[in-house]
């Protein structure tokens, strides 16, 4: 239970009530992209999981289901106002298991520090932690840094495979690092841009862009919804989704004044 003036109450779903529902779904539905957010407890973590482990692919040589694809992973631990939205033991089982299932993992600094026990201020320490969330197994991170005072966010992916794999020891695969600019919103309708930007990324990964065009596309979407944001409640206010139904279409290919610039590197 939440207002904007933060997060009251928090209360898990069933988790069996979880696992029937991704069952269903996905036995209805050609699923094109997988986003995970809010979990709440190590239970729902579990089915969610379980869910997800129970189609490996046929590369795995593991029998079941296909495996879906582009899962984007958010971990939110806690809301903006400072409650937790994940038990311990769920975030213990979330690194263990969730991490290495997803696709692109999206962070927040705050919770690029909760996760690998490092600090996360600037930009060379969200890079430390990148590669600490590779280590544990995150193929694609998105590290966001909205509440920087320079806004930037950090894609860092990982190519090939990991030397030495036919001796059996194994090395770091090799990482390509992408940095997305732009200037910090002075906005009081932030909430829920975490969950805007890593539902933004799978829609555009379904769609079949790639890491960092997604994740220049998910930036410019969230930076346009704070930015027609209209003034809610006592507190921080949410981010407005909808924006684009109250502006006229734009003329096909002309350009946008919105999109932040980025660099590239390895």
């Amino acid at each position: 239970m939440q207002s904007t003036s933060g997060v009251k109450r928090v209360q898990a779903v069933d988790p069996v009530l979880i696992s029937d529902t991704l069952e269903e779904l996905a036995a209805d539905l050609d699923i094109a992209a997988v986003h995970i957010g809010m979990l709440g407890s190590a239970k729902v973590v579990k089915a969610v999981a379980d869910f997800l482990s129970s189609r490996p692919g046929k590369a795995s040589g593991q029998p079941g289901n296909a495996r879906l694809p582009n899962i984007v992973l958010d971990p939110i631990l806690k809301s903006s106002s400072g409650a937790d939205l994940l038990d311990a033991a769920g975030t213990r089982l979330l690194i263990e298991r969730l991490l290495p299932l997803a696709d692109v993992v999206t962070p927040n600094i705050d919770e690029a520090a909760a996760i690998t026990g490092l600090k996360v201020t600037d930009l060379d320490e969200m890079k430390a932690a990148a590669a600490k969330l590779h280590a544990l197994g995150a193929p694609a991170v998105v590290i966001t840094g909205g509440h920087l005072e320079k806004a930037l966010d950090l894609l860092s992916f990982t190519t090939g495979n990991a030397a030495g794999a036919s001796s059996g020891v194994l090395t770091p695969r090799p990482q390509e690092q992408e940095v997305f600019r732009a200037e910090r919103q002075r906005s009081n309708s932030t909430h829920g841009t975490g969950c805007a930007f890593a539902t933004a990324m799978a829609c555009h990964l379904a769609l079949g862009r790639g890491l960092a065009e997604a994740t220049l596309l998910a930036k410019i979407y969230v930076t346009a919804a704070i930015t027609n944001g209209h003034p809610l409640g006592r507190g921080t206010g949410p981010v407005h989704h909808l924006y684009r139904m109250s502006q006229q279409r734009r003329a096909a290919g002309s350009g946008s004044s919105e999109c932040p610039g980025h660099e590239g590197g390895v």
